[in-house]
């Protein structure tokens, strides 16, 4: 055989998964991976973790050193090379050598890129002030520490409540520094629907974290003592002796675009399924390239680590495999799971929010949507604890689109069980007729994913209706609340009639037959209860999805 050259620029998640799965398809390539940077695989997902010295050891954050490439895989490992440029004619690379100066040139059989994403640092007066940090990479960390160490700083100021945002929020505060968070955005965690959100803020705000909503940066202020003043466009100054810029990620495409190589509408490189560029001999992977949504097939850009991986094995099986079998990139779903101060929040698939932008653009998708509020594992067993969770799925034949669920145990391990179903087309039917692992310290016997697939089929046959608390403020239907009265004393919505559950078979004639009846209960359990009576007793009824508590969560919209 012809010993072929496979060039890999960038390490990490993509490039090294790639490089190293080359290997595993072929022995005789000669394979040499130009990293700009001091570390070839690193686990950038806990860089926040160690700052917060929950992960003590640097050392723990490397997956993979240049000699464990080269001793394990032959794979020739250059850090600190740029490559600077593409003679896509020639078939080669310039490379930059940032230690001892000087360019040379390295000739390619294939090459595959993987030049990521760097964080957004707006153009702000006084962003370029000392203490001013953004979070990428092994060398941001160390700065991060440093500081931290040699300040002692007492106050910080977070841009930016995404996942980097809220984790770092989590880890400064474990140092005993106050964290304050400011966000464009009217919620934490723009990813989610507003109303699964405000189970994060209101949990931010039980652990002491000042939370700025709808207001940006203007720019910052360096005091004489040291100290940063953070301007926000409401006239508001925050104080603070570290600041950390978390606001979201661009894509590095000036290599493939100055080499010609065709960039997306999204301002992503432009791949197919197998992970090619529009130059045949050259594949692109991780944050920087466009890739398919899974369930709208809309071109997407998803910078997370789980895709990176899949994508840099699919471009090295199409590279050096024999006709790979499924190997082709299915897209992206958006899975996604974050811990904040012992809060779980994951989701997957389409959003709410999504949906409706989909709509204005042009491509409505019909949905319903459910919430409910299951324990973690059997109520009879020490610990069980409430997940959140909100399925959104087709009407008409129960394909599922997405789910969001947050709580304190358990919680991520339901969003996997649902983010296979997504992959392989499932429905809620699925999900009702899952076999799922159970004793009691685990699960029920009626999983929260059964339950979820048992509402959401009751809906898409016909069963029972639902209704959802936004389209209140529209309508004239009689309100009927269904909890005990002392729940009812303890907060309910204005103008709601309190008919306990169980009185409700022997009151019926206390309510009209001409108007609509809406029933809530406090999670949505017992209002379901009662439409089923309603409706069967020959009223108009409908039952409020997730209860008061998404009363509480959807008044915050």
């Amino acid at each position: 055989m012809d010993k072929k050259r496979l060039l890999v620029v960038g390490g990490v998640a993509g490039g090294a998964s790639c490089a190293a799965r080359a290997r595993r398809l072929s022995e005789n390539a000669e394979i040499i991976i130009f990293e700009r940077g001091n570390f070839v695989s690193f686990a950038n997902c806990g860089l926040p973790y160690h700052i917060g010295n929950v992960i003590k050891n640097e050392d723990d954050l490397l997956v993979a050193s240049p000699d464990l490439f080269k001793n394990w895989f032959n794979i020739d490992v250059r850090i600190n090379s740029n490559v600077k440029a593409i003679d896509r004619q020639n078939k080669e690379i310039e490379v930059e050598d940032l230690i001892k100066g000087g360019t040379y040139k390295e000739k390619y059989d294939y090459l595959v890129i993987a030049p990521g994403s760097s964080p957004i640092r707006p153009k702000l007066d006084g962003i370029d002030s000392e203490g001013i940090f953004t979070l990428r990479n092994i060398p941001d960390t160390r700065k991060i520490i440093s500081w931290v160490n040699e300040k002692k700083p007492s106050r910080a100021v977070i841009i930016g409540a995404g996942f980097i945002g809220l984790e770092m929020a989590e880890n400064l505060a474990k140092l005993g520094i106050s964290v304050s968070i400011v966000e464009m955005q009217d919620q934490v965690m723009p990813l989610l629907d507003k109303e699964m959100a405000w189970f994060i803020y209101e949990h931010l705000i039980k652990n002491k974290i000042g939370v700025y909503l709808g207001d940006s940066v203007s720019g910052f202020k360096k005091k004489s003592d040291g100290s940063i003043d953070v301007l926000v466009q409401s006239g508001q100054s925050l104080s603070a002796d570290i600041v950390i810029l978390a606001i979201g990620v661009r894509q590095e495409i000036e290599l493939a675009k100055n080499a010609g190589l065709e960039i997306g509408h999204l301002g992503g490189i432009k791949v197919n399924e197998k992970m090619q560029t529009s130059d045949k001999n050259i594949w692109a992977v991780g944050d920087a390239v466009e890739v398919k949504d899974f369930i709208t097939e809309i071109q997407t850009v998803v910078p997370l680590a789980g895709p990176a991986n899949r994508q840099g094995r699919i471009a090295a099986d199409f590279i050096f495999g024999k006709n790979p079998m499924g190997a082709a990139f299915r897209g992206v779903q958006g899975t996604a799971v974050c811990g904040i101060f012992g809060l779980t929040v994951a989701s997957c698939g389409l959003t709410e929010k999504s949906l409706q932008k989909l709509a204005k653009n042009g491509k409505e998708i019909p949905y319903e949507k459910i919430y409910l509020h299951p324990n973690s594992h059997a109520s009879y067993y020490p610990g069980a604890k409430t997940i959140s969770i909100k399925l959104i799925f087709s009407p008409d034949d129960g394909k599922i689109l997405g789910i969001q669920a947050i709580g304190l145990n358990a919680v991520e391990k339901r969003i996997d069980v649902v983010s296979m179903a997504i992959q392989k087309q499932g429905t809620v039917f699925d999900l009702e007729e899952a076999e799922l692992c159970y004793a009691p310290q685990y699960g029920s016997a009626k999983d929260p994913v059964n339950m979820m697939g048992m509402i959401a089929s009751n809906i898409v046959q016909g069963y029972t209706k639902v209704t959802h608390w936004e389209k209140l403020s529209t309508s004239d239907a009689l309100i009927l609340d269904v909890r005990e009265p002392f729940e009812y004393k303890r907060g309910h919505v204005d103008n709601a009639i309190n008919i306990p559950l169980g009185q409700l078979r022997t009151r019926l004639n206390e309510l009209p037959k001409y108007r609509e009846i809406w029933a809530y209960c406090f999670v949505g359990q017992r209002s379901y209860y009662a439409q089923r009576i309603l409706t069967q007793a020959g009223f108009n009824s409908k039952s409020i999805s997730g209860g008061y508590i998404m009363y509480l969560a959807s008044d915050s919209i």
